[in-house]
């Protein structure tokens, strides 16, 4: 004997499925796969003396558009600096000669990511960075605590 299904049987399945298909888009959106291939990009890595609240899987960008992400973080042992690496995308390369690396926050209370502004001279032997380079020119994160403490130990002192 075989069981009709119901129109609402089809219709309670049909939307477990469109559910779970949706729970699974939202659990790759969030852990950041959002392409199965892999994309093609470079490695460049900047040594910062304080990070701040820096996380891998921060946001690299120039111009405030996003052209790659903090891969890792590392805390040199000569220097005590910390040697951040980020992956870049070489669909959008960057010129090499004068760039620099500062991390921002977003907005007044967000969190940290890398800035890097391109520098603007011309160099024909090595016009854009390249995996293995490293950004020179480092500015720190600003750290809100630290620039309360001194307003308030600035404003104690007068």
């Amino acid at each position: 004997m075989q069981k009709q299904y119901s129109t609402l049987d089809l219709a309670v399945g049909f939307f477990m499925v469109a559910g779970i298909i949706a729970f699974l888009f939202l659990v790759f959106k969030v852990s950041g796969v959002d392409r199965f291939t892999p994309r093609k990009s470079y490695v460049v890595t900047a040594d910062f003396v304080n990070i701040g609240g820096l996380k891998v899987r921060a946001p690299v960008t120039v111009a405030g558009v996003k052209v790659g992400e903090v891969t890792s973080i590392a805390l040199e042992p000569g220097r005590l600096n910390a040697k951040v690496t980020m992956r870049l995308d070489k669909n959008k390369p960057i010129p090499y000669e004068d760039v620099s690396a500062r991390i921002l926050t977003e907005g007044l209370l967000g969190s940290n990511y890398i800035s890097i502004v391109p520098g603007f001279e011309d160099s024909e032997s090595h016009p854009y960075l390249r995996s293995g380079d490293v950004i020179e020119r480092t500015q720190e994160a600003i750290i809100l605590e630290n620039v309360i403490g001194q307003f308030l130990f600035n404003v104690k002192s007068t």
